[in-house]
């Protein structure tokens, strides 16, 4: 009798004998201990909805990284943000008309731009290159009896544009590499053709290196004895204009002829010979 007695006090007890009531007896929906069943409810405290529950979708990109690391990314694109729109302005300043803003800061303009991103497009000359310009050269060769000749005109622009036309990947030498030189010897050099500053020597040394290399590809000419003078000259003709145009110019070819000059061991990689 004492035993069943105390059966339902400690039933329904707080806290029972143990001190924590009975799984599954009355009065404990919702206080399960964690044993799967069903209870008065028919689920247990543990359901968190099934396996049918979709999953939350992962994060991706920015918001997949913490906040620190998202403070440090979105300050990294900020900074390449900034870092282009100014290289595109410089650039902008360097090719456009001269005006008050490229004339304050042509000294920042200039030395952002030069040497690496200098550009010649022309882009916003209001009257931009109308001219077909050749480099030609030509050679005095010393041969194995010594005998001097002097060898007929080569263009080597008409080479460079050979090696161009068809190729969709000409090469930066083949397009650039004479004609910037040209353009470089031509800014240097006066009217006289005589160096103009202390950059007139370095542009012949750097045409006459070119001009010595281009000849040297040709196996005859080369073993036909060795290049000690060469001369270079231009040949620049007008582009006619279009046919609707009433513009009038002369398509006959102008020629600026340098000087002589002497070749030294040193012009190629393996001297002149």
């Amino acid at each position: 009798m004492d035993a069943y007695d105390e059966e339902p006090e400690a039933l329904g007890g707080p806290a029972g004998p143990a001190g924590a009531r009975r799984a599954g007896g009355p009065g404990t929906s919702g206080e399960d201990t964690g044993l799967e069943g069903p209870g008065p409810t028919g689920t247990g405290t543990e359901d968190t909805g099934g396996a049918d529950a979709p999953d939350p979708a992962p994060r991706a990109g920015l918001a997949a990284l913490s906040p620190r690391y998202r403070l440090v990314a979105g300050g990294a694109l900020a900074v390449v943000a900034a870092v282009a729109a100014v290289h595109l302005g410089m650039v902008f300043l360097s090719l456009a008309p001269a005006n008050t803003v490229s004339k304050r800061h042509a000294k920042a303009v200039e030395g952002w731009v030069y040497p690496e991103f200098e550009q010649n497009w022309k882009l916003f000359a209001p009257n931009p290159l109308q001219q077909n310009v050749a480099v030609q050269v030509r050679a005095q060769i010393r041969g194995e009896g010594g005998d001097l000749r002097t060898t007929g005109w080569t263009d080597l622009s008409a080479e460079d544009g050979a090696a161009i036309d068809g190729n969709l990947l000409p090469s930066h030498t083949q397009q650039n590499e004479l004609r910037r030189a040209w353009d470089f010897l031509g800014t240097t050099h006066g009217t006289d053709n005589r160096p103009v500053g202390v950059r007139g020597a370095l542009s012949e040394q750097y045409v006459r290196r070119i001009v010595v290399l281009r000849l040297r590809r040709d196996e005859d000419l080369d073993r036909a004895g060795t290049i000690e003078r060469v001369q270079v000259r231009s040949r620049t003709v007008n582009v006619p204009p279009p046919a609707w145009s009433r513009e009038k110019v002369s398509t006959s070819p102008a020629y600026r002829v340098l000087p002589w000059w002497t070749v030294t061991g040193d012009e190629t990689e393996a001297g002149a010979r």
